[in-house]
């Protein structure tokens, strides 16, 4: 039990490390004209968040990394975990100081994206040396063999991407994620993986902090410097813990996010017609006439029941 104290630090240690950063790095980021820009063909109410600074996921990535290594001893699974963050987090800066510089809400095209995220899961997958057995609920685990690594690859881009898309209403990334690091914080703990639970408790505590600047209205937001890091952090854990099916349960949302644009643009583009008013599956709801915060509190509802139903899962299965 004594145990906990150490990830709950990490959560202490990174919103205090966010807080701290914050009133800098909001006027600097002004000062430089880091601005998001917002795409003309997105809901008409975000027109009047253009210029609000983006990037803030620096100062997150480097609340986790710090929070992380002065708590925990530096071993081969923390250091996975924080160099596959680093890794997203470096190809998510690329990508908005692209977007910054040119003034335009496109960066990197997305085949450039694809290939740097293939090229930090085929370094994992090459140096890491992980096992190949797969955990299922009510199974147990399966060795997958050389299909691991297809997996992997899977599992990084899709969930990378996948919170990445959800990154689009004011405090909507920040809240799931910190439900689906809490989550993985207790099922490290329990699988006695106290390195990954620190990690996973100063993901949860720099995006508290974040929190408090980017709900709506959001003066800062994290950008795909955040968004992408974020995705690829939740990622490792999953791997780490050769959790990777519980992964679409505690995150439901950001499953559910992705599949929205799938299914959007399959849709558009074998039958001409549109499914949602809007794709990923939060400018629907917009659209439909849901203000901005009920969105977002329905989405962090549905992160904390998949998050819920994930830990359950992981207790009988």
């Amino acid at each position: 039990m004594e145990y906990i104290t150490y990830p709950l630090a990490a959560v202490i240690l990174a919103a205090g490390l966010v807080t701290a950063m914050a009133p800098r790095l909001i006027p600097e980021l002004h000062k430089l004209k880091f601005g998001q820009s917002i795409r003309e063909e997105g809901p008409k109410s975000h027109q009047a968040k253009s210029g609000t600074p983006t990037m803030g996921g620096i100062m997150i990535i480097l609340s986790i990394a710090v929070a992380s290594l002065v708590i925990c001893p530096f071993t081969l699974e923390l250091t996975l975990a924080l160099g596959i963050m680093l890794g997203h987090f470096l190809l998510g800066f690329l990508d908005d100081y692209i977007k910054v510089v040119k003034k335009q809400n496109l960066g990197l095209k997305a085949k450039q994206k694809l290939l740097g995220q293939i090229i930090i899961a085929v370094l994992v997958a090459y140096y890491a040396g992980l096992p190949t057995d797969l955990w299922v609920p009510f199974a147990g685990n399966i060795d997958l063999g050389m299909g691991f690594y297809a997996l992997l690859l899977f599992v990084l881009v899709g969930t990378s991407n996948a919170v990445n898309l959800t990154d689009g209403l004011d405090g909507l990334a920040s809240g799931t994620v910190i439900v689906a690091a809490l989550s993985y914080m207790l099922i490290c703990l329990w699988l006695d993986k106290l390195e990954l639970a620190v990690f996973c408790g100063a993901m949860a505590g720099a995006c508290l902090g974040f929190l408090k600047y980017n709900y709506h209205p959001a003066k800062i937001f994290m950008g795909d410097t955040g968004s992408l890091a974020l995705g690829g952090a939740i990622a490792a854990v999953g791997i780490l813990t050769h959790t990777e099916v519980l992964l679409a349960v505690i995150g439901i949302i950001f499953v559910c996010e992705a599949m929205s644009v799938i299914i959007q643009v399959t849709s558009f583009k074998t039958r001409g017609k549109r499914v949602f008013l809007m794709s990923p599956i939060h400018h629907h709801f917009e659209l439909k006439g849901w203000s901005e915060k009920k969105v977002v509190w329905r989405f962090w509802l549905g992160g904390l029941i998949g998050g819920l139903c994930g830990l359950m899962l992981f207790q009988i299965g």
